[in-house]
């Protein structure tokens, strides 16, 4: 299942990038900052709620992902990566998790235990003192 984000639900704004870089950097805004309101989209709602629940650092309290792209020198390049780091974020929770199914031991894996068990009972038998001692 695949759900593409709506570029009018993602707001794009360009600023400088930090780091080094000498002139290019302070001068040129080519990184990009990305932000993407998750209640006031169009997901459908069981994502959204996958979404928010993500323990995320780029989720803010108010359920806004904030991404910034400042890896390439072009904007758009930056543009472009910032898009694609939103979209694989909204593609992990696309697809519910599988729910676990509890399942039981076997009957030897409980005779394995019990035989270990029993095992390290007699050895540390042998530690206390002889009777009648």
């Amino acid at each position: 299942m695949s759900l593409t984000v709506s570029l009018d639900e993602v707001q794009i704004s360009a600023i400088r990038a930090q780091g080094a870089g000498g002139q290019n950097v302070n001068k040129v805004s080519s990184a990009v900052h990305l932000r993407f309101d998750v209640r006031a989209s169009s997901l459908p709602d069981a994502v959204k709620e996958r979404l928010l629940a993500l323990g995320d650092q780029r989720l803010t309290a108010d359920g806004v992902i904030v991404i910034k792209a400042q890896q390439f020198r072009s904007q758009d390049m930056n543009r472009a990566d910032a898009l694609a780091r939103l979209q694989a974020l909204v593609d992990s929770v696309a697809r519910p998790p599988t729910p676990r199914r509890p399942t039981k031991p076997t009957r030897a894996s409980k005779l394995r235990r019990l035989e270990g068990k029993s095992l390290r009972s007699a050895t540390k038998a042998l530690r206390g003192k002889p009777p009648g001692y």
